[in-house]
């Protein structure tokens, strides 16, 4: 089931878009403004986030800012919600890194088209970056055993996650295979990502292709070159 947080400061807004989300079989977690938005989504790491822009203690701007700075939340989908006035100042939000805008009132389908759609795409673009990833560095990786994922300092569940991610499975697909929510697939990614000083999904990989390379007989690969990855420099 996706999770969907919803930042909306007016009530009916905010419970009208929720109980449609529902209804269609999602999970949905609400927020009545910025700040609290904030931590829900550290918290809960959603898999789209739903924001107005134009809201008390903390507005969508500065939500989208927030979280684009962190690497367990910068990568989750974000469409923000506009009331007509507010159109003009999207590129502000586009800058900032917003997916998509819906205009207010928002329509049942037209609400569920671009969640559906953000989502679809989000997944696509995870498993294609793992798969050139994997095809631009040559690798040649056992993927019979998470265990030597352990060396970077993962514990068994985390090595068994990045198994998966460096064979372009997504979230959803982890959580199957594994046995566990989705949820906590994410909770292990964002756990893992400061273990090997990297802050997105394809740099995780690409640790994980160079390790377990290395763990075929003969294979004593070098590092991969930095700028495929997009990781930093190990603190």
């Amino acid at each position: 089931m996706k999770r969907i947080l919803v930042i909306e400061d007016q009530p009916v807004m905010r419970r009208n878009i929720q109980t449609i989300l529902e209804m269609e079989g999602f999970e949905v977690i609400t927020a009545a403004n910025g700040r609290e938005g904030v931590v829900a989504a550290r918290s809960a790491l959603p898999d789209l986030i739903l924001c107005d822009v134009m809201m008390p203690e903390l507005d969508g701007y500065g939500v989208l800012a927030a979280l684009r700075r962190e690497p367990a939340t910068a990568p989750i989908p974000f469409i923000f919600l506009t009331a007509k006035g507010e159109q003009a100042d999207l590129r502000t939000g586009m800058n900032l890194g917003a997916d998509d805008y819906l205009p207010k009132p928002v329509s049942s389908d037209g609400l569920l088209a671009a969640v559906n759609a953000r989502l679809a795409r989000q997944q696509a673009q995870d498993e294609r970056l793992a798969k050139e990833v994997a095809s631009a560095s040559g690798f040649n990786p056992d993927f019979s055993s998470a265990q030597p994922l352990e060396q970077l300092g993962l514990t068994p569940r985390e090595a068994e996650v990045l198994l998966w991610v460096a064979q372009g499975k997504s979230n959803g697909d982890i959580a199957i295979l594994l046995g566990m929510a989705e949820t906590t697939v994410k909770r292990h990614l964002s756990n893992l990502f400061p273990k090997l000083g990297v802050e997105s999904r394809n740099a995780a990989t690409m640790e994980a292709l160079e390790i377990l390379s290395r763990a075929r007989p003969g294979d004593r690969r070098q590092p991969a070159v930095q700028k495929l990855t997009g990781s930093k420099d190990r603190r």
